[in-house]
């Protein structure tokens, strides 16, 4: 197949899958097994793309915290919350990172991370039950969601998104709509950055740069934004009147399925 087809087919499958706890790198993986391997920065640069999406879905909210934090005490406590739980991802990833704290990203542990988080979905969907509706976001929540975004990239085949959104229920915020937003919102400045350092290590590489197939990333970042943006907007009505249950089911059968795969 063509790279540039293949870059498309490869920004439709993260944009679709990035925001879903369903794991946007299971995916990627099962895709790479017929499709050229890409480098760390093109795989990064698509998650980037469809962060872009969610900053078109919330652009007014973000607008609102960049224009009026300094009068509002709400907004200027919520954004500390969004700057803290970004902070402990930038640093404690960074520092992952720089000691090589991270499983490869083969078939085997993204597969077990796939079935073992579907189990996890499975034990706080009946928690929340029980649980009263709470809109709050408290300060255990902040610091919960940046470690959970370590956390999963860490373990590839946790899922950034269903990481920070569990963390985010499981630490007092049960509404779920309202769980995902927060963790949505902390998700942008965190693949931002992370988009950024790894194009600095690639700018600053010379056999790198000329390596790089520009084009292609190019059109993934624009595929993958694109295609984000009808999935975020889907997510937010779904979870309005549905439990993530059936995300669990999935993420099971294909972490059974990249098992068989790799056996």
């Amino acid at each position: 197949m063509d790279g540039l087809l293949q870059a498309i087919l490869l920004g439709i499958i993260e944009g679709l899958t990035e925001f879903l706890p369903i794991s946007s790198t299971g995916h990627l993986l099962i895709a790479q097994i017929w499709l050229d391997r890409r480098s760390d920065l093109f795989n990064i640069a698509i998650q980037c793309g469809a962060i872009l999406a969610v900053t078109l879905v919330y652009r007014e909210r973000l607008w609102t915290l960049a224009t009026r934090w300094h009068r509002d005490p709400e907004i200027r406590d919520l954004l500390g919350k969004i700057v803290a739980a970004f902070g402990i991802t930038a640093v404690l990833g960074l520092l992952a990172k720089r000691l090589g704290v991270a499983l490869p990203e083969t078939v085997a542990p993204v597969a077990w991370a796939l079935i073992i988080g579907g189990f996890v979905i499975f034990a706080v969907e009946a928690w929340l039950k029980r649980q009263p509706v709470r809109s709050q976001i408290g300060w255990g929540v902040a610091f919960a969601v940046g470690i959970a975004q370590v956390i999963a990239g860490v373990f590839p085949g946790t899922s950034r998104s269903a990481a920070a959104i569990f963390a985010a229920l499981l630490f007092g915020l049960t509404d779920r709509r309202r769980a995902a937003e927060f963790a949505f919102i902390v998700g942008i400045p965190t693949m931002f950055a992370a988009t950024g350092y790894e194009l600095l290590q690639t700018l600053t590489d010379p056999v790198a740069r000329i390596r790089e197939p520009w084009r292609d990333l190019v059109v993934a970042f624009a595929v993958s934004a694109a295609v984000g943006f009808a999935a975020v907007k889907w997510l937010l009505r779904y979870i309005a009147e549905h439990s993530f249950v059936p995300f669990a089911y999935y993420r099971i059968l294909l972490g059974a399925v990249l098992l068989t795969i790799g056996g």
